[in-house]
């Protein structure tokens, strides 16, 4: 058994559903403490978080991940039991195999194994592992760099191990990300008999007009590396059950993903004209979950797809697809090169979610020759 497979079990058999971590972070800063990394715990609220470094100086490279997990949903469904990390057909079977224990591992065992047959490389590796990632991320990586950023520590590259691959591992690196925005509308009527609509305002009636031009509208054109900003209503509620009431006010949640092309705050803008244009009364309230991010060149982009076209004999694709990582953070607040790559994401937050036990050992390869790449001395 590898390495990386014997560690991944062993992170997958702690049920760390969000935010709760169990054991997984002990075991990686056990290993890692091991192996001259100075370890630290970085906890906010009831977030687990931790920072580890080796070397004293130069430029960091940084791995970035989570321990935390998604709910596992009915676990009869599951084939195999979610937390029994079980291998079976060539698969290691269990929640967050992909979604991002099999990174963790790789990691580590990257790691690890650079540290020994490169003892005194050049600038400095780094770790930062949070378990808030899949919940509401506030007290986690964002804590973090925050506090990261008060003391005066810089991180230049750093490489999450979210999982970027579509077909293959290795087949696309994520080198950047669209910016996510949360709407919050409350359009207001007046409630009120259906058999006297005379005597009240339905807002859903109000509200159908201006939600069909939202969704209508081209927010921009995207570029050469984002697809065009997309408007997508996630819920929407309205009355109070009853088949005879005109309901009194009528909720919908939006998100916007958007690029380059537009800022958060044009959007908004935006959106409030379209609304007024209607004629509407709403309250409105806006969440910005990440701005957009976007590595284009430079030493980290190179590094990686050079390791992944040493393992993989192919080189990969660069993509800004997909929804959005903690790297949304070490981008917009440390100004650093960041780029995700991770297993194939096919089965991520799926019941019966499971990684390709041969895929692990070949990102744990991939993860070494990056660090080869950048930090090896010649």
């Amino acid at each position: 058994m590898s390495q990386t497979l014997e560690l991944a079990q062993a992170l997958i058999r702690e049920p760390s559903i969000t935010p709760t971590d169990g054991q997984c972070q002990p075991l990686m800063r056990q290993r890692l403490t091991a192996a001259g990394f100075t370890c630290e715990d970085m906890n906010f609220e009831d977030v687990t978080n931790f920072w580890a470094t080796r070397g004293d100086s130069g430029p960091l490279l940084v791995f970035a991940g989570h321990t935390d997990v998604v709910p596992t949903g009915d676990e009869k469904h599951w084939t195999h039991p979610p937390f029994a990390a079980t291998v079976a057909d060539g698969y290691l079977h269990g929640r967050g195999a992909a979604d991002m224990k099999g990174s963790l591992a790789a990691m580590t065992v990257a790691a690890e194994r650079f540290a020994k047959d490169h003892p005194d490389h050049q600038g400095r590796l780094g770790f930062l592992i949070t378990s808030d990632e899949e919940g509401n991320a506030y007290h986690g990586t964002v804590r973090v760099i925050e506090a990261l950023q008060a003391r005066g520590d810089h991180i230049d590259m750093a490489l999450v191990g979210e999982p970027s691959s579509t077909e293959q591992v290795g087949d696309v690196i994520k080198n950047g990300r669209r910016g996510s925005m949360l709407g919050y509308l409350t359009v207001h009527g007046q409630q009120g008999h259906v058999a006297y609509p005379h005597l009240a305002d339905n807002p859903v009636h109000r509200l159908a007009p201006a939600l069909a031009e939202l969704a209508a509208t081209e927010w921009d054109q995207g570029n050469d590396f984002f697809p065009a900003t997309s408007f997508q209503v996630a819920n929407f509620n309205s009355g109070t059950g009853a088949t005879n009431v005109i309901p009194g006010d009528a909720k919908i949640q939006f998100s916007f993903r958007y690029s380059t092309e537009v800022t958060a705050e044009q959007l908004q803008e935006r959106v409030g004209a379209i609304l007024d244009r209607h004629g509407l009364r709403y309250s409105l309230e806006f969440e910005v979950k990440g701005l957009p991010f976007l590595t284009e060149e430079g030493a980290l982009v190179e590094a990686a797809v050079q390791a992944v076209n040493k393992v993989r004999g192919e080189p990969p694709l660069l993509s800004t697809a997909g929804g959005t990582s903690d790297g949304r953070f070490i981008a917009s607040i440390m100004n650093s090169q960041v780029v995700e790559l991770g297993p194939v994401n096919r089965t991520i937050h799926q019941v019966n979610e499971c990684v390709s036990v041969r895929d692990l050992d070949l990102l744990t390869e991939m993860y070494y020759q990056l660090m080869v790449n950048l930090l090896a001395r010649r």
